[in-house]
């Protein structure tokens, strides 16, 4: 049976095969995931839909793959490929002389492919594909990996023998390219995912296309800290979650959106489309970078309902287990450089969102309460960058003011959201 690699999403026609969870001989069973594709936006595990051997992959880690590709073949019933390539010895008993072994050689070869081959090192397809490009014998190579398997970086950073490369006539040529490195100074070549690509692109495709601002203001997060401070307790007990200030600053992003919608926007050709619907993207750190989950429909969801959502989507993030729904259709965004003790910054805009609100670190800073009064208050810096293209300056300012103004009176969101 042949794997191929699925419809991945609209719009998505490749992948990169980020990492296979089944080697060649492996015994696989019917729904268990035997590789994981990396996609612009999500990894999504391929599935065998038979049980059987998993007896060739036809694309290393690291290969780009279409939709429809065949990228692995599963031997049903058992049998490898391997023991099919056994099977001829008893036929040598019945062919003369020793010519047989020879007409065996390019099995014995090919065998040498198979990681389960008991006399030859174990390695990812990837880390096979480099040593052969590389003239490098992987018997030589050395591997940090507990299990002894031996991965592309231990290939990458191998150094062949003098003895070697004197043999090597190729050798001399790539002695040339040193000079382009400073003699003596280390350093890292790390190839980019595919998603940090497409992060990098969208990003410079914002700040290129978009004519972004970004205004600030700051807020006095002392009513927001004593209300949790009062509340917290039975907001535990009724929501098995903790209340945190990711919900107040939606709920009030969402009053804030309200009042002005072309915040709540995007450009379309030579139309403005108006949002009517409030689904909030949240910025979440995950190992492969930045990502924005959706909390759909925030306008209808209570304080408990926002807050699972968030630890949800975090957790789906951090384990790669976000799904395209999940990431697609946000209508604003929030980010909280405040988690990583960011006092200020300028968020670059989610296209094709036109606006995106920033969070940052909470510090202790004299605050004039009147004339005559100072007084140490918990503050945090936030911004608002915007698309000015279709909302001005004035819509902009007002938007951030009426978020402190909610969040410096927070009893208020219930009545404004």
């Amino acid at each position: 049976m042949e794997i191929k690699v699925p419809e991945l999403a609209e719009s998505i026609t490749e992948g990169t095969v980020a990492s296979w969870l089944k080697q060649p001989g492996d015994q696989v069973e019917k729904g268990e995931a035997i590789v994981e594709l990396e996609t612009d936006k999500v990894n999504i595990e391929v599935p065998s839909d038979e049980a059987g051997i998993l007896s060739e992959v036809m694309a290393a880690e690291g290969d780009t793959v279409r939709v429809g590709e065949t990228i692995a073949i599963i031997t049903a019933g058992g049998e490898s490929a391997q023991p099919t390539e056994a099977a001829p010895a008893p036929e040598s008993k019945e062919t003369p002389v020793a010519e047989e072994p020879k007409k065996e050689q390019p099995a014995a070869v090919a065998a040498t492919e198979a990681t389960s081959h008991a006399d030859r090192p174990i390695a990812s397809p990837a880390a096979r594909k480099m040593a052969r490009e590389k003239g490098i014998d992987l018997a030589q190579v050395a591997t940090q990996d507990p299990l002894g398997r031996i991965r592309v970086q231990d290939v990458a950073t191998f150094e062949v023998a003098p003895r070697e490369q004197a043999q090597a006539p190729q050798a001399p040529a790539p002695q040339a390219a040193p000079p382009a490195a400073a003699p003596g100074k280390p350093e890292e070549r790390i190839k980019m995912s595919r998603r940090r690509k497409t992060i990098a692109n969208r990003l410079v495709e914002v700040q290129q296309t978009a004519a972004m601002l970004t205004t600030f203001n700051e807020i006095d997060m002392s009513a927001v800290m004593s209300l949790r401070k009062r509340r917290q307790e039975k907001f535990v007990k009724d929501n098995e979650v903790k209340l945190g200030f990711m919900s107040f600053f939606t709920k009030a992003a969402v009053a804030a959106l309200k009042k002005m919608p072309y915040l709540n926007a995007e450009i379309q050709g030579d139309e403005i489309v108006l949002k009517k619907f409030y689904d909030i993207g949240i910025a979440v750190s995950a190992p492969d970078g930045l990502v924005v989950p959706v909390v759909r429909d925030a306008d209808k969801k209570n304080f408990g309902e926002i807050e699972k959502d968030i630890i949800n989507l975090a957790v789906k993030a951090r384990d790669n287990k976000l799904g395209l729904s999940d990431l697609t259709g946000g209508t604003f965004t929030i980010t909280n450089g405040g988690t990583f003790g960011s006092l200020m910054s300028t968020p670059i805009l989610n296209g094709p969102q036109v606006a995106i609100l920033g969070m940052h670190a909470i510090n202790l800073r004299p605050i004039a309460i009147d004339a005559e009064r100072m007084e140490n208050r918990p503050m945090m810096y936030v911004a608002l960058s915007y698309d000015h293209r279709i909302v001005d300056g004035k819509e902009a300012v007002t938007f951030l003011k009426h978020i402190k103004d909610l969040l410096e009176d927070p009893e208020s969101l219930i009545f404004e959201a």
